[in-house]
């Protein structure tokens, strides 16, 4: 396993002193900031609140993708590239990019991700109720669409938000206040930085239900919580973790609405939430509240 060694610079005074000792206040600012206030079109556009007349080509998906994914880019990983260049110029970038390239795992690892998610989905939806449709010609579609799906995704929702969310600021979390407490920060931050989106198509609007951000900021605390074991039990492996998170996205585009085409978004929702919550509950338990991590293992400290 390599390790990699940012440079360390005197403190100073100025803006890059700043930043520096307040590394994760400014992330998580600037992370909200910049998306929010990217999505500001998109939200008051006719793919969401309609108040200016703005209609984005290629119906759902082509506002997601215009409207929706610029903003994604630019805050998360925008703004841990420009927090990691301001604290350690070009070199520190140059660390941060090249540790995110850690794929070397077991292929159990991508084997359960690849098979566990869809497995522990189709499980949780049964579970509240939900019907599974009888084998089809939509299941073919599923099976047709699913790779090329999961991969569009990994460049587009995973490589916008993981670098940040689990790259940049988890191994710094975890430092401070462990990896449990990691959960009880990032998990609501995660959670509040989709807020605005509800407000959108893509969160349903207007026909999106009052307690559906609710159900959504309960499973990003839990499923952050698996995020959090699988990051550090792979060796902090960035596309692990971006395989993961996209795995579920990806059901949902993909496979949810032909599997169960009885089954409403609210429905599906509260299905996560239970389904991560079983898991993140089974993996607290079984770890003691250590999700895997080692500080003895954890890279970021050589990165430092």
């Amino acid at each position: 396993m390599t390790t990699t060694t940012l440079p360390v610079t005197e403190p100073d005074h100025g803006l890059r002193g700043f930043v520096r000792r307040h590394e994760l206040p400014t992330f998580f600012v600037l992370a909200l900031a910049a998306s929010w206030l990217a999505w500001t079109p998109y939200v008051l556009s006719n793919s969401g609140l309609g108040v200016i007349d703005l209609t984005f080509p290629g119906g759902v998906i082509g506002g997601q993708l215009l409207g929706m994914l610029p903003g994604a880019y630019l805050g998360p990983i925008g703004s841990a590239a420009l927090v990691t260049g301001l604290v350690g110029g070009r070199a520190g970038l140059r660390a941060w990019v090249r540790g995110m390239w850690r794929w070397r795992a077991s292929w159990r690892w991508y084997a359960g991700i690849l098979l566990g998610v869809p497995a522990a989905i189709i499980v949780s939806v049964q579970i509240t109720g939900g019907q599974m449709a009888e084998p089809s010609q939509a299941w073919l579609f599923v099976l047709v669409a699913y790779v090329p799906g999961l991969l569009m995704q990994m460049i587009t929702t995973g490589l916008a938000e993981e670098p940040g969310w689990r790259d940049f600021a988890l191994p710094r979390l975890q430092r401070r206040v462990g990896p449990l407490g990691s959960a009880f920060v990032l998990g609501p931050i995660w959670a509040l930085w989709h807020m605005p989106l509800f407000l959108t198509d893509w969160g349903g609007w207007p026909e999106v239900s009052w307690f559906a951000p609710l159900v959504f900021a309960g499973f990003c605390f839990t499923f952050g919580i698996v995020m959090t074991w699988v990051f550090n039990r792979t060796g902090q492996s960035l596309p692990l973790a971006m395989l993961l998170h996209v795995s579920v996205n990806n059901f949902a585009s993909v496979a949810f609405s032909e599997l169960f085409p009885g089954v409403d978004a609210d429905q599906f929702q509260l299905a996560l939430l239970i389904g991560s919550g079983i898991v993140a509950v089974a993996l607290v338990a079984a770890t003691r509240g250590r999700l895997g991590y080692d500080p003895e293992r954890d890279l970021f400290t050589h990165r430092v």
